[in-house]
């Protein structure tokens, strides 16, 4: 079995975290939510996800990929060093996947040189990459997706990544998904 570790704090994108770890689930990845400190974290329109995992009681080594959804939570990420330790891990060693604001954290520490990727569009700078347009990029051990739009699309390109192209088309048949 895969794993995943989310890690969000209050002010996440609920469309960009809850449907693409509904994805996962539903293809058998195991996900994990954490934050730091807390049992919960608020997403930016007053959802709130509970019993989640405290960063502090956790190995967050033990996971294939890491999962950052975007939102306005990306500054706080910024500005937080075991968050910030966490990705520069997860892209230097295993895998990493974010979305939407999720990808400037990468970009602002430097991580998308060279890199083909996407992000919410009025946030992309010149992060030394080459940025595309398109829904979700895959570019080595990095995933990255553009908007809430793309969750669905993003989703599916990790399943792909993680269990393989069969299993991401077994799921995209089980919810009658088009491309």
């Amino acid at each position: 079995m895969k794993n995943v570790l989310c890690i969000l704090l209050d002010g996440f994108e609920e469309l960009e975290a809850v449907g693409t770890i509904a994805l996962l689930k539903r293809a058998g990845i195991n996900v994990d939510i954490a934050t730091d400190g807390e049992i919960e974290a608020t997403g930016r329109y007053g959802i709130t996800l509970s019993n989640i995992y405290n960063l502090n009681n956790l190995d967050y080594k033990n996971y294939d990929m890491l999962f950052v959804p975007g939102g306005p939570h990306y500054a706080k990420i910024l500005k937080n060093d075991l968050y910030l330790n966490i990705i520069k891990y997860y892209f230097e060693t295993k895998s990493i996947s974010t979305i939407c604001a999720g990808p400037t954290i990468l970009g602002k520490l430097g991580l998308l040189k060279g890199k083909r990727y996407t992000c919410f569009e009025s946030m992309n700078e010149d992060f030394g990459g080459t940025y595309l347009g398109t829904y979700a990029v895959k570019d080595e051990n990095m995933i990255t997706g553009k908007s809430a739009a793309a969750t669905i699309d993003f989703g599916f390109m990790i399943i792909e990544y993680l269990l393989g192209e069969e299993k991401a088309l077994e799921i995209k048949k089980q919810i009658y998904y088009k491309d």
